[in-house]
């Protein structure tokens, strides 16, 4: 994950959004509108995406050893996310480098990170398969920086393979599959050249006086992909990280038309995500941290830690069960997914607090999952204490936001904006009997009874169910 913080203003919205790995010379430009795709099997299986609602992230590798942020220690760059904990540069990039020669997960066990998954509620997937550093967690035949090298540890073990390992175990238990893929490639000969210093995260040399290396670069990059699509299943999402590797920034062009026409060719209708460049291969945006003030007019997913960190640290502070459902309700009620991030440890561990969290999460939506999954947005989308999603029936799901100590529900709930035809049903996610209401202004208030009040069906959010609804 790119953790560059670079702010675009959306064009359609009034909402900063804040996009990993933007590019530097757009950061106060007007981001277009996102191109409309018009290939019937993407437009599927983007309605496909816009029903699952909930991914799972996780951002793994060497680094995990040190419990240091993924990647970025090794950029040059004056930013709080490139800190490294040597004084010396290339001392630090030497033992850097060498990390995966230690790099021994013995506990790794995909199953269990899917079954942990599948139980919070998650519905598809995205890892790394490579980030920026350059190392791969699958078996490349392009480079001997790999978890399958002789080099490394893990190599000997029945599940070495990563990627593979993890996209099958994901898959049997339903996930859709996205695989994350890091353009820029630090430690590739031909994106940093060992010939020249490289001051930032950019190719390190001009491409118009070296167009050979760079063609070998995009030979590499594309072989890598192909690799990807041909050899680990059916692939539902390509996540490309790493939006400064574009046509416009240095002329850093990978051939996406290429790229996106090869992986489509083994994984018809697949979903690309060329992340922060805005065009025909960035079908669905990707929010990073934030959720917008408003809903977006595209496909859009806010891809969020669960702690402060994409990678694993020690004792990472975890949002509280309550914000992260918070944060769910929030996005999907903006038309929105959320994808969100866990880094496992050096062993192959999920943190236990991440599982605890993801635990938590899937008994909210066991009750609730009804008013979040397969969804859309409605006006007004959110008042108050109120989110609003709309369900495939045409029923409004009003989802009442409680705050971390409001153990016991309100007598009465006032929907202001959201009124209820004569005769219609209102009910309660998790309760039997519909609730008595009566119509308020423009909307409804509806009675709690105190034995639902007391004893209501499930902790952070309540959902309330207008059959027919008189928007």
């Amino acid at each position: 994950m790119n953790s560059t913080i670079t702010r675009h203003l959306l064009s359609l919205v009034t909402a900063t959004t804040v996009f990993g790995g933007a590019i530097a010379f757009a950061q106060h430009a007007p981001v277009p509108a996102t191109e409309t795709e018009t290939d019937p099997a993407v437009v599927q299986k983007l309605a496909w995406f816009q029903d699952q609602k909930f991914g799972f992230m996780m951002h793994w590798g060497p680094y995990s050893q040190w419990g240091v942020v993924e990647s970025w220690s090794l950029c040059s760059e004056d930013e709080p996310w490139c800190e490294r904990r040597m004084d010396n540069y290339v001392e630090y990039c030497k033992a850097y480098e060498e990390l995966p020669r230690t790099f021994n997960p013995v506990s790794f066990d995909p199953d269990a990170w899917a079954a942990a998954a599948r139980d919070a509620g998650m519905k598809y997937l995205v890892f790394t398969t490579k980030h920026h550093d350059g190392f791969c967690m699958f078996d490349t035949k392009q480079t001997s920086y790999r978890i399958t090298d002789p080099s490394v540890p893990f190599h000997t073990n029945p599940r070495a393979n990563v990627t593979k390992e993890i996209f099958t175990s994901f898959r049997k238990q339903g996930f859709g599959i996205g695989a994350y893929f890091s353009k820029p490639d630090w430690h590739s000969p031909h994106y940093w050249a060992p010939y020249w210093a490289h001051a930032d995260r950019n190719v390190n040399y001009d491409i118009t006086k070296h167009p050979d290396r760079w063609k070998s670069f995009v030979d590499f990059t594309y072989k890598q992909i192909e690799e990807l699509m041909t050899g680990y299943g059916p692939i539902d999402i390509l996540w490309l990280d790493g939006g400064w590797v574009n046509p416009g920034n240095k002329k850093q062009d990978v051939n996406m038309p290429a790229i996106a026409a090869m992986s489509r060719s083994h994984n018809p209708g697949m979903i690309v995500v060329d992340r922060a460049v805005p065009g025909r291969y960035e079908n669905y945006r990707t929010p990073e941290q934030e959720v917008p003030e408003r809903p977006l007019p595209y496909p859009w997913e806010t891809c969020m830690t669960m702690g402060n960190s994409w990678s694993y640290v020690p004792n990472d502070s975890y949002k509280p069960t309550n914000r992260l459902v918070h944060l769910l309700v929030d996005i999907v009620a903006k038309g929105g997914n959320f994808l969100l991030n866990v880094g496992p440890d050096a062993r192959g561990n999920l943190p236990q607090t991440a599982l605890l969290r993801m635990k938590e999460m899937g008994s909210w939506l066991k009750v609730n999952g009804d008013a979040i999954y397969k969804t859309r947005p409605v006006a007004p989308y959110k008042e108050g204490k109120i989110c609003y999603t709309r369900s495939v029936g045409g029923a409004v799901n009003a989802i009442y936001l409680a705050d971390d100590s409001e153990k016991v529900m309100p007598a009465s709930i006032w929907l202001q904006s959201v009124a209820a035809k004569p005769g219609s049903t209102i009910r309660m996610l998790g309760a039997r009997e519909p609730l008595v209401w009566e119509k308020n202004g423009k909307g409804v208030l509806i009675r709690i009874p105190p034995a639902l009040s007391n004893k209501p069906p499930c902790e952070h959010a309540w959902s309330l169910v207008v059959e027919q609804p008189e928007l």
